[in-house]
């Protein structure tokens, strides 16, 4: 059989590789990453010591557009609900590369999902079945695995924590930014990143000028509390003016990489 990992940068396809390789060794396992290509530069350190760690063969793959050019082509700022850059930067992506290098026969597909993300997990298993492959989670198996106890074992094998999450990210993906992300992760780019926030900031400004409509953020505040857009400048504004007012444990999620 051969092991396929889709390792997204984070601890927790690490840990996933790691089991993999425990159980099944690493004469037939490639770990195959998907460069957003504004992924921080750590990530690249870390992805370093995971494959030494690993020893597997590695892959790194990438449409050569990072997000915002995903946006533009498709005329479609990523938000919550719809995610064109995960899309067209990791599901296309490496689900092409899969297809193109492995036979659903004698290949089984891992990701880093976990325990607490059953619905997911289900998920994928069902989109992956659908098309004829075997997904699966070995995260989300026994024994079970909380964020910072993965990140102990992983510093126990002599890998550093990404910085990111030192910093309180709680993803390692895209330099800390996500379309799917809440406002409590942007307050956390724009303190940890401001020159990272201020591209993400005018890039949302540009497209707009291009008639793209769209913002990242929503706007929950105000009479009657309705939904209504918020740009990062508008966002950044009120963090200046009213920091008080902005909800620091909104993270939103990142792991678009394997919803639909």
């Amino acid at each position: 059989m051969n092991h396929l990992v889709m390792l997204s940068g984070g601890a927790g396809s690490w840990a996933a590789a790691r089991r993999v390789k425990e159980r099944h060794g690493v004469e037939n396992m490639t770990l195959l990453f998907a460069d957003t290509l504004i992924e921080d530069e750590d990530l690249y350190r870390f992805m370093i010591e995971v494959v030494m760690d690993i020893g597997a063969k590695f892959v790194r793959i990438a449409d050569g557009r990072d997000p915002w050019q995903v946006f533009e082509d498709v005329r479609y700022i990523g938000n919550t609900r719809v995610d064109p850059c995960s899309l067209h930067l990791k599901r296309k992506l490496l689900n092409a590369y899969r297809d193109k290098h492995f036979d659903p026969a004698n290949t089984v597909v891992y990701n880093g999902l976990a325990w607490w993300e059953s619905d997911r997990v289900q998920r994928g298993i069902a989109r992956g079945a659908a098309d004829g492959w075997r997904i699966e989670s070995p995260m989300a198996e026994a024994p079970f695995m909380d964020p910072e106890d993965v990140l102990l074992w992983m510093e126990a094998e002599g890998i550093k924590r990404p910085r990111l999450y030192e910093k309180g990210f709680a993803h390692n993906n895209c330099g800390g930014f996500c379309v799917k992300a809440g406002q409590g992760s942007f307050i956390k780019l724009l303190d940890h990143f401001p020159e990272r926030y201020a591209h993400h900031e005018a890039q949302e400004a540009r497209l707009n000028a291009m008639g793209i409509k769209g913002t990242i953020l929503r706007d929950r505040t105000g009479a009657g509390a309705k939904t209504k857009r918020m740009t990062l400048k508008d966002f950044r504004i009120r963090v200046e003016t009213n920091r008080a007012a902005i909800d620091v444990n909104d993270v939103g999620g990142c792991g678009c990489a394997l919803d639909d």
